[in-house]
């Protein structure tokens, strides 16, 4: 199996060798550069699996260089690392895009776990994709609960109005694209998977394979408000992305719902 190319960019060059020389050692294929400049040359010349990102940079930081790559789903995912490990920074992080968040100082072999993590799950994503011959949608008026069966489990591929396509990684509604981070397409597949049943924080951290398992309860509640900002008319009185009380969080699908 070939290695993953890890492409780390921080201006500490001695944190970067410390860590190209552990990582190399954990089957990963690992370069580094010092900037956003040097990071889109990298990105253009080589063909780049994750990025691990510091926040703190000369010239574009790390969070507005994170913004703007995760716009664009064609390239690969990222981990922001930061010396700020406040909770108001970690979901400011997620919020931006990023797959996971690391504060500083970290171990290294934390680093290699959350990496191994991120490329499974974005490996485990593109099998899915594999499996499943989505087909054409028919418009807001048949809402018709279409699913396909992947792995072994029954994924819904309709959402009242909604379209997941799980080759692109998008929600579509009529003629309108709606474009996913990976942790938001993560997050509904795993929803979607088990529609009608609430799942716990907890179920869920296990089921998004451990992607939650050490962040707050808060951050994950971030994620399904940018869900439901996607999803729902009004957020505020979910009718796709319920709570349910004591229970977790549950994904409805109303055929009848506009």
């Amino acid at each position: 199996m070939p290695q993953a190319n890890i492409l780390i960019v921080d201006d500490d060059r001695r944190l970067r060798t410390l860590l190209e020389r552990y990582l190399n050692e954990q089957d990963l294929a690992v370069s580094g550069v010092d900037d956003g400049l040097q990071l889109a040359q990298k990105l253009e010349r080589d063909t780049i699996d994750l990025i691990v990102l510091d926040w703190m940079l000369p010239g574009e930081d790390g969070l507005s260089i994170c913004r703007r790559l995760s716009a664009d789903k064609t390239n690969p995912p990222i981990i922001i690392l930061t010396a700020n490990g406040s909770v108001d920074e970690r979901i400011l992080g997620l919020k931006g895009g990023a797959e996971d968040y690391l504060p500083k100082p970290f171990e290294p072999r934390e680093l290699a776990a959350r990496i191994h993590t991120v490329l499974r799950r974005h490996a485990r994503a593109t099998a899915v994709t594999a499996a499943i011959a989505l087909p054409p949608y028919v418009g807001p008026c048949r809402r018709a609960r279409v699913t396909a069966v992947t792995e072994g489990i029954t994924l819904p591929l309709y959402v009242g109005p909604y379209r997941l396509d799980c080759k692109l990684r998008c929600l579509h509604r009529e003629n309108c694209r709606i474009d996913l981070t990976g942790s938001e397409f993560a997050l509904l597949k795993v929803l979607a998977q088990h529609a009608g049943t609430p799942l716990s924080r907890e179920r869920l951290a296990s089921l998004i394979d451990g992607r939650y398992h050490d962040y707050d309860n808060r951050a994950l509640d971030v994620q399904v408000s940018r869900l439901r900002r996607l999803l729902e008319e009004n957020p505020a009185r979910p009718c796709y992305l319920q709570t349910v009380r004591g229970k977790g969080y549950m994904l409805v699908l109303k055929e009848d719902a506009t």
